[in-house]
C-alpha cells in the first residue's frame, strides 16, 4: 500500500488522489506499485494485453504505430501527470493495443492494476471524471492529427512542426521523418528546399529556424 513520500509523489502529479472518496482513495493506494524503465524500454507492444493504468511523474513515453517497411507515425507523447488513451480504451474494452509504447526519457511513476482501474471507473464518480477528462484532452489531440495527416500537405505539416519546436533543432532527417509519419529521402528534400528559401539552416543533426514567419505562412496558408 502506497504511503509517506511515495503517496506524495503520486498526490503531487496527480491531484485527483486527495479529492477521491474515502474507499476509492483505499482501492487505489492498495493496487498501485512503483515502476521504473530505463530510456528505450518497451512498455506496451501491438496485440499485448493491458494489465495496468499507468500513473507516471518523470519521463516521457513516445506512444507510435510503425509499419511494416519500418516507418513510423507518433500518436502522442506521454509525460508526467498524463495518461495514454489507448490504455484507457484497452482497459475499458478488454482489448489489446494497437499501436507500440516506448520509453524515450527514463520513466518513472506509479502502475494501477487494470482489475482495480475497472473497479474505480465503475465506483467513484470522481476517478471516472478524472479519467474521462483525460480521454478527453487526449482524443483532442489526435483528432488535430487525424486532420493533420488528411487534410494538409506534407510541407504544410512539417513547417508546422519546425515553428513548435523550441531553439535550434538537435534532430535527424529520420527522427523527423518518424514525427510525420513519412520517409526520411521526402524530408530531406523538402528541408533542403526550405534551406534555398533562407527558411532554415541545416547543419549535421542539426536544424535553425531562420525565418518562422514564412513557415507560418505556409503552415497556414489563407
Amino acid at each position: 500500500m502506497l504511503c509517506g513520500p511515495e503517496l506524495a509523489e503520486l498526490t503531487r502529479h496527480f491531484r485527483v488522489v486527495d479529492g477521491l472518496e474515502q474507499a476509492a482513495r483505499e482501492t487505489l493506494l492498495q493496487h498501485t506499485t512503483r515502476v521504473a524503465l530505463p530510456t528505450g524500454s518497451v512498455l506496451f507492444n501491438a496485440g499485448s494485453r493491458c494489465e495496468a493504468f499507468l500513473l507516471p511523474i518523470r519521463g516521457r513515453v513516445r506512444v507510435f504505430v510503425p509499419s511494416v517497411g519500418g516507418r513510423e507515425i507518433v500518436l502522442y507523447r506521454v509525460g508526467p501527470g498524463e495518461s495514454c488513451i489507448l490504455t484507457t480504451s484497452c482497459l475499458i474494452g478488454t482489448a489489446t493495443y494497437p499501436a507500440r509504447g516506448l520509453v524515450e526519457e527514463a520513466l518513472e511513476g506509479f502502475a494501477l492494476a487494470g482489475s482495480a482501474f475497472s473497479r474505480l471507473v465503475d465506483e467513484s464518480r470522481a476517478f471516472r471524471s478524472f479519467v474521462f477528462h483525460l480521454f478527453a484532452h487526449r482524443m483532442q489531440q489526435l483528432m488535430s492529427l487525424l486532420e493533420e495527416v488528411a487534410f494538409h500537405k506534407l510541407e504544410q505539416r512539417l513547417a508546422a512542426w519546425l515553428v513548435r519546436q523550441p531553439g535550434p533543432l538537435c534532430v535527424t532527417h529520420q527522427q523527423i521523418a518518424d514525427e510525420l509519419g513519412s520517409a526520411r529521402e521526402i524530408v530531406s528534400r523538402l528541408l533542403k528546399n526550405f534551406e534555398r528559401e533562407n527558411w532554415v539552416q541545416l547543419k549535421r543533426n542539426q536544424i535553425i529556424v531562420k525565418n518562422p514567419g514564412e513557415l507560418r505562412t505556409l503552415a497556414n496558408p489563407v
